[in-house]
């Protein structure tokens, strides 16, 4: 039995993620797109995905330079994300932030939450989408913030500490 395709996105837009901006450069210049898809493998090696739809105009971009970085983004960003997510030339994404690069030359968005730059060790399609599994050979922290997260079809800032309060009858 096959679950509805409208009834799983409905229930996965109960999932939070990060919003992240995931970048790649080559001869074919600077790409990125907006993600909500990535997460830890492992800690040994340093290890993480990243899920792409395989019909970005990017993607074959990333296949060819075998790099990339993803880049966490703070409350702040929102106007990244709904930049590399947009129609806008790959190019013209880059006028917005900045960025510089660590090991790899992906392109490191500098005030991102952290960095992480990657080696693109293995490709995986599944469905709409090819599944990146990445070593990391490099990472960038800023200052900690809040976070920008998606959940429920918006953004929302998470990353304020609020102190526990003991319960005593």
């Amino acid at each position: 039995m096959m679950v509805d395709v409208i009834d799983f996105r409905n229930a996965m837009s109960f999932l939070t993620g990060a919003v992240n901006v995931v970048t790649t450069t080559g001869v074919s210049g600077r790409h990125g797109f907006t993600a909500s898809a990535v997460c830890s493998v492992s800690d040994t090696p340093p290890t993480l995905l990243v899920c792409m739809n395989r019909s970005s105009r990017s993607h074959a971009y990333f296949i060819e330079n075998k790099i990339l970085t993803v880049n966490v983004l703070g409350s702040h960003h929102q106007h990244i994300s709904n930049v590399f997510s947009s129609k806008l030339a790959s190019e013209q994404r880059f006028e917005h932030g900045d960025w510089a690069s660590l090991v790899t030359g992906a392109p490191v968005l500098t005030d991102a939450l952290v960095s992480f730059d990657c080696q693109i060790e293995q490709i995986q399609e599944v469905g709409t989408h090819t599944i990146f599994i990445c070593n990391i050979v490099a990472i960038q922290q800023s200052q900690h913030g809040q976070g920008l997260v998606y959940f429920n079809r918006g953004y929302h800032h998470v990353g304020l500490h609020v102190e526990q309060v003991e319960i005593t009858e």
